[in-house]
């Protein structure tokens, strides 16, 4: 989960909720045939719990607009085929999921089929939450339940024809969705095992950080290998490449910091994953953060980065961006992140050595440049230094000197910058 920074986008859009009694009634208390009644002391554990995995799976980030009632639905997500819509997935019975029982729930997370059976879109992560255990499902299904019902009309996905037809989902599940819990790997220890299971199931990192083709499948080939965000602008890195955020020459603790509070000694997050972070990671425990670590930092590394668009720019140009770039950067950067480029981290993170600046997108420098950001505040990292943007001062050529003379300065290998890069990125969306 996007310099050694990581780019992600959480992308969870469909749930399911019942109102909760003390006791659940009906197929809820059935599990392999053994009846199991719940006191209100369990209850209350297993809703706790619930609450726990369900900021794991980050649900509140898609479900609730901002400034709006919580998990109520309606934010818009923007796709390649139109815009889908968050649904409500409080326990009101006619505008929310309320009459969901458990095993619809669970259907829902591991077959990505609605309660009535329809096939659910894959903007919900349904392939990654079929790792989801039962028990795990059944504890978030006990917690939404006991969420505040709210009053709110799910609103109808505007998709174009023919994606509007959700009959054309079978092709599309029959290529990229294979049905089934995560198994764990015995020759790997209990911890890594722990951290493959959030990352692969609830924490969807891979939605993000794999690519997707014309179909808006992911390239399984290229797992964890990096790709641009749909309409989002945000260049996710590869997890698999040295070249990228690749992390097999982190240590562990530079890991678990920068998904626990946003920044390390190795970089901080902005943009969607700066979100993940607020969201989500931050509530985690320091064991389940250090199981993701470690398994992340265990994810095969290629020496190659994947191909990336990236418009050429000539050797005569690209020396005079340099040459540009250079007094642009002694006159807006320097004082944070220093001449030589080391900046002074945690606060200000270092540019020279920093995959994120060299990697063949530019996107993520660019749009640092151009808009600024924080990385999130966390209980631990309360008050984080912030970049300021530069969108209003700097020209499409001096946006475009300045990152060309970071990506190739202090022993950074990366290339020069064209101004139309710029031009592309400075009506990019803010979030």
């Amino acid at each position: 989960m996007k310099r050694k920074s990581l780019f992600a986008l959480s992308a969870v859009v469909v749930a399911a909720a019942a109102l909760v009694p003390v006791l659940w009634s009906g197929g809820d208390n059935l599990h392999n045939g053994t009846a199991a009644a719940a006191t209100p002391a369990d209850q209350a554990a297993l809703i706790k719990r619930g609450e726990y995995l369900a900021r794991a799976g980050d649900c509140i980030a898609c479900h609730t607009v901002r400034g709006g009632k919580q998990f109520a639905g309606g934010l818009p997500m923007a796709t390649p085929f139109g815009t889908m819509y968050t649904p409500n997935i409080t326990p009101d019975d006619q505008n929310g999921i309320g009459k969901w029982t458990s095993d619809d729930f669970y259907r829902a997370m591991h077959t990505g089929r609605s309660k009535d059976g329809s096939l659910l879109y894959p903007g919900f992560p349904f392939a990654s939450y079929t790792k989801v255990t039962r028990a795990d499902s059944d504890a978030i299904y006990a917690y939404l339940r006991s969420v505040a019902p709210v009053a709110v009309p799910s609103r109808p996905h505007e998709l174009r024809f023919p994606f509007n037809n959700r009959n054309l989902l079978i092709g599309w599940r029959t290529l990229f969705f294979r049905e089934g819990e995560y198994k764990a790997d015995p020759t790997k220890s209990v911890e890594w095992n722990r951290g493959a299971y959030l990352v692969e199931g609830l924490g969807h990192c891979s939605m993000c950080h794999t690519s997707i083709n014309a179909m808006g499948g992911p390239v399984n080939s290229a797992a964890f290998a990096g790709g641009l965000i749909p309409l989002q602008n945000w260049y996710a890195p590869s997890l698999t490449s040295n070249k990228e955020a690749g992390l097999g020459d982190w240590e562990v603790k530079d890991i678990a910091d920068l998904l626990k509070t946003g920044v390390s000694q190795r970089g901080a997050v902005f943009g969607p994953m700066a979100e993940v972070v607020h969201n989500s990671l931050q509530y985690l425990s320091d064991e389940d953060i250090r199981a993701m670590s470690t398994y992340l930092k265990t994810i095969p590394q290629k020496s190659e980065a994947p191909e990336s668009m990236q418009y050429e720019t000539s050797e005569k140009f690209g020396d005079a961006l340099l040459q540009q770039g250079k007094k642009v950067y002694a006159d807006n950067c320097a004082k944070c992140h220093a001449d030589n480029g080391l900046g002074m981290p945690p606060n200000f993170p270092p540019l020279a050595n920093n995959q994120s600046i060299q990697m063949p997108s530019a996107v993520n420098p660019i749009r640092m440049v151009l808009n600024g950001g924080y990385p999130p505040s966390t209980a631990t990292n309360s008050k984080p230094y912030g970049m300021p943007p530069f969108a209003q001062s700097l020209s499409n050529q001096e946006v475009a000197a300045v990152v060309t003379y970071i990506r190739m300065s202090w022993g950074n290998h990366g290339t020069p910058v064209s101004p139309q890069q710029i031009v592309d990125l400075r009506s990019a969306p803010l979030d």
